[in-house]
C-alpha cells in the first residue's frame, strides 16, 4: 500500500524537524549562557513583543465582542498589554532590572514558605521541600545583594537555560522518535513452515 509505505517517510521527516529545531534551541542556549547580557536584552525585547501582539490580538478580540458584558475588561487588559509592551521594548533594561528585582522577592518569599512549612508539616518530602527552600532563599538573597548589576544577566541565564533544556528535550524527542520508526519499518522476515527462504 503506498500510503502505508509514506506514513513511515512522514514519522521520520516529523521527528527530524523535530530534531534540527532542537539542535537550534541547543546552539542558541549555548550561546545564551555565553554572552548572559545579550540574553538578557533579547528575551525582554521578545517578552515586549509578546506583550504588545498579545494585547493588539486582545484589543480586536474585545471589538469584535462589543456587545458582551466584559467588552471594558477586555479592552482594559488589552491596552495594557500594549502599554507594558512598549515600555518593555523602549526600555529593555529598566524592564529588566524590575524583572529581576521581583524574581529575586518571589524566590526569597517562596523559599521561606517552603521552608517553613517543611520544618511545620515535616511530610514525607521533608528533606526535598527543605533543600528547595533553602535553595529559594540562597537564590533570592544572592540577585537582590547584587542587584542592579545581576539584572544584566540573571534573566537571560534563565532563558538560555530554558532554551536549553528544551532543545535537549526536543533533540531527544526526534532522535530517538526516527530510531523507533526506522525499527518498526524495517522489513520482517517471514520465517514460514518452509524455512525464510522458500522450499528447500
Amino acid at each position: 500500500m503506498a500510503g502505508t509505505s509514506d506514513e513511515p517517510r512522514k514519522l521520520k521527516r516529523s521527528f527530524g524537524l523535530l530534531a534540527v529545531l532542537g539542535s537550534i534551541l541547543v546552539v542558541a542556549g549555548i550561546v545564551g549562557l555565553i554572552y548572559t547580557g545579550v540574553a538578557t536584552l533579547t528575551s525582554m525585547l521578545v517578552f515586549g513583543w509578546l506583550l504588545l501582539i498579545g494585547g493588539l490580538v486582545g484589543l480586536v478580540h474585545a471589538i469584535e465582542s462589543r456587545g458582551s458584558e466584559y467588552f471594558w475588561l477586555a479592552v482594559v487588559v488589552a491596552a495594557l498589554n500594549i502599554a507594558a509592551g512598549v515600555v518593555v521594548i523602549r526600555h529593555p533594561q529598566g524592564s529588566a532590572e524590575a524583572l529581576t528585582l521581583f524574581a529575586a522577592l518571589l524566590f526569597l518569599t517562596g523559599g521561606l514558605f517552603r521552608l517553613v512549612g517543611s520544618l511545620v508539616v515535616k511530610g514525607p518530602q521533608f528533606g526535598w521541600t527543605l533543600l528547595q527552600g533553602v535553595l529559594g532563599v540562597l537564590l533570592g538573597i544572592l540577585v537582590l545583594g547584587n542587584w542592579p548589576e545581576s539584572s544584566r544577566y540573571v534573566l537571560g541565564l534563565f532563558f538560555s537555560l530554558v532554551l536549553l533544556f528544551d532543545g535537549l528535550g526536543l533533540l531527544a524527542i526526534g532522535v530517538g522518535g526516527r530510531r523507533i520508526v526506522k525499527l518498526v519499518a524495517e522489513p520482517e522476515v517471514h520465517t514460514g513452515p518452509e524455512g525464510p527462504y522458500g522450499p528447500q
